[in-house]
């Protein structure tokens, strides 16, 4: 018996020698390296591109659950650049998506992020739009002609891509209105229908909950639609100053349905 002991421990520690510590947990469903997620950003800053938070939780929960990801912004000129102090436009800046999203790379730049026009269906099995004012500035132009607007061109070739390929695509706060508008018919969260003011917290943007409506989308609290294969969380829709942790936790929750239905 001791010896059976001190040969699993012996090979235990062999394994453990190959690999740095962070690597031993395999997430909740032990496919580390077998997943591949494309996530696409829109700068770097909740008023005028990716939300931080959404972008770092959906990057440690991909990491977590032992998905491989690769990060993809436009590579072109922002909306606006806005002073994240005062909510205001700052006067006189311009800036690039690709340049911006790169913030959200460790020490890697441009190695770790790629042109969203190089982001192809055939090299991933699932693609997530992190939440922020950049999906309705810089990925569509929702902020000026709301139902009506227009897409990116590479966000709405790829949404269509995806969905044509039966792989799965998830949301975050806002990022449903770039799904609805692609492909109308699909069922979505974005939170509450309406600003229900608590002391936890409100919901200022329910107007984007009628818009995406409007779309022909179908609005469920929470949801997944397993028949398109879209997961939705709505994140930062709700402003609240004191719970983080759902943030953090629906986040994880819509990552984990994606990687459910990537191995389907």
């Amino acid at each position: 018996m001791l010896a059976t002991r001190a040969l699993l421990s012996k090979q235990t520690l062999a394994v453990l020698s190959r690999q740095p510590a962070c690597f031993v947990h395999h997430g909740d469903y032990g496919n580390w390296g077998n997943t591949n997620i494309a996530v696409v950003f829109s700068g770097c800053g909740w008023w005028d591109g990716t939300d931080v938070h959404e972008g770092v939780y959906t990057m440690y929960h991909l990491s977590r659950n032992g998905a491989r990801f690769q990060m993809f912004a436009p590579n072109q000129q922002q909306m606006n650049v806005m002073d994240h102090m005062r909510k205001q436009p700052a006067s006189g800046e311009n800036r690039n998506m690709i340049m911006e999203s790169a913030r959200f790379s460790h020490g890697q730049g441009m190695m770790q992020m790629q042109d969203l026009s190089k982001l192809d269906v055939n090299s991933f099995d699932a693609v997530i739009f992190p939440g922020g004012h950049g999906i309705i500035k810089n990925l569509s132009s929702f902020v000026k002609d709301g139902k009506d607007c227009k897409l990116h061109n590479d966000v709405e070739r790829v949404l269509k891509d995806f969905h044509r390929s039966r792989k799965p695509i998830g949301l975050a706060s806002m990022a449903p209105v770039l799904a609805c508008r692609a492909l109308p018919g699909i069922e979505v969260t974005m939170g509450y229908e309406r600003d229900e003011n608590t002391r936890w917290g409100n919901w200022p943007h329910t107007n984007m909950v009628q818009a995406v409506k409007s779309m022909g989308a179908r609005h469920n609290v929470p949801y997944v639609d397993e028949k398109n294969k879209v997961v939705s969380t709505p994140s930062f829709m709700w402003d609240t100053e004191y719970h983080y942790h759902y943030i953090f936790d629906g986040i994880g929750n819509m990552v984990k349905h994606v990687m459910r239905m990537s191995t389907k």
